[in-house]
């Protein structure tokens, strides 16, 4: 933050160890909670809440299942959408077939169903990587696209194919007001940043890393490839699955399979280019981008008093947003997180920044 580090010592393993070490960095995030969960909700109204809020978290949470497995193990993956899909589809049919369950157990069966079909898939990269596992992983998206479309069972046997959920709640209270969600999504990512933050810090975190970084050296020192990489896709998979069922149930309330296609794997894959790989606040800053560019782009020509037709507005859009997308790789190809890093480190010196 900004902050120099300078006269805070610690006396034992456990202190060195903490999460947050340094207090300003503790304070910080205690601070940007309470104000998230405290002061959001006093001047948000339900655009914000629909349109911007809602939307980043749940796909911050998916861009940090695939920042674990990609920019953290370094494994390839475009098959994000279709995790997203097993994730909500499990879950609907568990709250259709079991009604009563809470709906904790119901994201949660999402995210280990995921969890299974990611280890599934993330066979393959036992002995394929690179640009061959990227196809390996398109594959099982194409395939799952085509499971939940076909098979009947998955959707309840609607005709249309698209499935709805019900009344949403939990513990008795019903989530059915835009703050009421934002609160429950909000809660839900911080668990889930903060349990992720724990584990690319810890042993799991750096046995990813050296597969990374170089997996013939990691395994020359010890590191079995076959638990490194399939843990990886485990817990990339229940993150994923976990915000597929979060984004369907709270995002979308009626979805069909297309909700959840190779377009939404190519997104999170942006997210987490564009944010920065091997950075769980470069998935924040990289789903911020993804939602709200597309936004400014649309509301531009309004604003600038430029009269267009919609699709009009939207192909500039598509255009522009696609070259914000190459500038922005070319001009800082490590992210919005390396920017964040820059500007902190300017911070530290002033008035005598490098």
């Amino acid at each position: 933050m900004f902050y120099r580090e300078v006269g805070q010592f610690k006396t034992s393993y456990d202190a060195d160890e903490a999460i947050f070490p340094i207090a300003q960095d503790r304070w910080s995030v205690i601070v940007l909670i309470a104000f998230a969960s405290l002061g959001v909700p006093l001047f948000a109204g339900q655009y914000l809440y629909t349109e911007v809020l809602i939307p980043v978290l749940i796909l911050s949470i998916a861009a940090i299942g695939l920042n674990i497995l990609t920019g953290y193990c370094g494994q390839l993956s475009l098959g994000s959408g279709g995790f997203m899909a097993v994730g909500a589809y499990a879950a609907y049919n568990l709250a259709l077939r079991l009604p009563e369950t809470n709906i904790i157990l119901v994201f949660l069966f999402a995210g280990v169903m995921a969890m299974l079909v990611g280890l599934l898939f993330g066979l393959p990269s036992l002995r394929i990587k690179g640009f061959y596992l990227a196809v390996a992983t398109l594959a099982s998206q194409f395939f799952l696209e085509w499971a939940f479309a076909r098979v009947k069972w998955f959707t309840n046997y609607a005709p249309s194919g698209s499935v709805a959920v019900g009344r949403i709640e939990l513990f008795g209270i019903p989530i059915d007001t835009p703050g009421k969600t934002y609160i429950f999504v909000l809660a839900i990512t911080v668990v889930l940043t903060l349990a992720a933050k724990n584990l690319v810090r810890g042993r799991i975190g750096r046995m990813w890393m050296a597969i990374r970084d170089m997996d013939i050296a990691a395994e020359i020192i010890g590191i079995r490839p076959l638990h490194a990489k399939l843990s990886a896709f485990a817990v990339s998979s229940f993150y994923i699955g976990v915000a597929g069922a979060l984004w369907a149930f709270l995002r979308l309330g009626s979805w069909e399979p297309l909700a959840f296609d190779v377009n939404r794997s190519f997104q999170v894959l942006f997210m987490i280019i564009i944010g920065g790989l091997g950075t769980l606040l470069g998935s924040f800053l990289g789903a911020a981008f993804i939602v709200l560019v597309p936004i400014f782009l649309n509301q531009l020509p309004s604003w600038l008093g430029i009269a267009m037709s919609t699709a009009m507005i939207s192909h500039i859009e598509f255009m522009l947003f696609g070259a914000m997308i190459v500038l922005f790789l070319i001009a800082e190809p490590h992210g919005l997180a390396r920017l964040w890093a820059i500007g902190k480190e300017k911070l530290r010196l002033w008035p005598f920044p490098y």
